[in-house]
């Protein structure tokens, strides 16, 4: 049973001069539930470097470890799954590749995609940007945002589990899940938190509060 109250998605350029495994580790100290290895700005090859470390973590702690937008790596590193996006693999043909036990993720922000994906096999959703962002430079402002309404109206649609991603911090992740989605998936708020550890702990206390 996978625990999607905090999922990081991991991004080595903005965790200050820490390393995305130091990272990975503190938040796994800190109680993330899944993680997700993104690291976009560098090769393969050093991916699949740096995701050998970060599974041997993740495998020790019996968390989740999902790989961004590409089937090879998530099969090279032996993850629990992939997350894909508009511009990745159909999720039919990661599922054919990844097998029935992967666990295949999908971004989506309006309802009619949502349906499509879980009607496509996806296991779970990553729904945003809730917020504006700075880690994605195809999101310029509050215009593209997804905001908590439409989140409560793709919950309302689907069955599968959705984490709100974009944005998200301790401060805004309370109306996210309140709205229905059953976790926040945050990139800075932990890898470029003093103190990653804390930041997931609070995060995790954020979305259990706001659950009841």
């Amino acid at each position: 049973m996978v625990d999607w109250s905090v999922y990081l998605v991991t991004q080595g350029s903005r965790s200050r001069d820490r390393t995305t495994p130091e990272v990975v580790r503190a938040a796994v100290d800190g109680g993330v539930g899944v993680v997700q290895l993104r690291e976009k700005d560098l090769s393969a090859r050093r991916r699949y470097e740096l995701g050998r470390e970060v599974r041997r973590i993740t495998r020790e702690a019996d968390v989740p470890l999902i790989v961004n937008d590409r089937v090879d790596l998530a099969q090279a590193l032996s993850a629990d799954g992939v997350h894909l996006g508009d511009d990745d693999l159909p999720v039919s043909v990661a599922r054919d590749i990844l097998g029935a036990d992967a666990v295949i993720g999908r971004s989506v922000s309006f309802v009619d995609d949502a349906r499509a994906a879980e009607e496509a096999g996806a296991d779970y959703l990553g729904v945003g940007a809730i917020y504006a962002t700075g880690s994605k430079d195809d999101i310029p402002d509050d215009e593209y945002t997804v905001g908590p309404e439409r989140v409560a109206a793709i919950a309302d649609a689907v069955s599968i589990p959705i984490v709100g991603i974009g944005g998200v911090t301790p401060d805004t992740a309370a109306p996210v899940v309140a709205a229905g989605a059953d976790g926040v998936a945050v990139i800075t708020a932990i890898t470029d938190a003093d103190d990653p550890e804390a930041a997931t702990q609070d995060l995790h206390e954020v979305v259990q509060e706001a659950r009841q």
